[in-house]
């Protein structure tokens, strides 16, 4: 089983085995963000969704806090989030990190759900309690850097505000029976920016608190595997 290992500001460290993993998709607030991230999609060859926001369930073992994303081809990229950690049974528990969803977009073509159970979901290492932050989400940043050639480049820039709420998501958690301790629920992504390469060798994400200067961090490198003999 996954387990993750968050640090929270006051220094405790909360550890969580993972039990359910779901990643939101199309799930920007504002509708025309929506539309940019289905056309951006679309220029990769997939199909427009049939209703949103989405929601695909993935393999839990594919939350992972690592450095290093293993691809089986060029073509995959991840996507800056944030994450919901159900920690525990308390309001308390409900803790914030950034993530990355890498997904596999030649995959992608045939089938969301399918990409997002082909690559992890990189998940940082620092967390915030959702309810020390709850007050002022909608000022949170989100950025994403893509790195290549020793050189990077930013791909993405946005507030939380452009997404659905983790207050949205906690209810559809309720409504499912799955607000349970050893949920993670990914929130969904931001536009990209058109003109950047996003099939990089090394990702970047943060998400940083305006009010107090802090920052939750991740970065990793995507490594080739070998060519399949046979």
């Amino acid at each position: 089983m996954t387990s993750l290992k968050l640090e929270l500001p006051d220094g405790e460290t909360v550890t969580t085995d993972v039990t359910a993993l779901l990643n939101a998709g199309y799930a920007g607030r504002s509708q025309d963000d929506v539309r940019a991230h289905v056309e951006e999609l679309a220029a990769l060859g997939v199909p427009a969704p049939e209703q949103t926001p989405a929601l695909y369930p993935v393999s839990p073992y594919l939350a992972r806090q690592t450095g290093r994303v293993h691809a089986p081809h060029a073509r995959t990229s991840g996507e800056a989030e944030w994450a919901l950690v159900v920690a525990g049974d308390r309001p308390e528990d409900l803790l914030l990190t950034v993530a990355c969803d890498h997904t596999d977009r030649a995959l992608e073509v045939h089938g969301v759900a399918w990409s997002k159970n082909a690559a992890p979901d990189v998940i940082g290492r620092r967390a915030w309690r959702l309810a020390d932050v709850a007050d002022r989400l909608d000022e949170i940043t989100l950025t994403a850097w893509v790195g290549a050639d020793g050189a990077e480049t930013e791909i993405q820039r946005g507030t939380l505000a452009e997404l659905l709420t983790p207050a949205y998501w906690v209810e559809v958690l309720r409504e499912r029976g799955l607000l349970t301790p050893g949920t993670v629920l990914l929130s969904g992504t931001i536009p990209m920016r058109e003109n950047v390469d996003q099939f990089a060798s090394a990702w970047r994400v943060e998400m940083a608190d305006p009010a107090t200067g802090a920052v939750l961090r991740l970065d990793y490198t995507v490594e080739r595997l070998p060519e399949p003999i046979g």
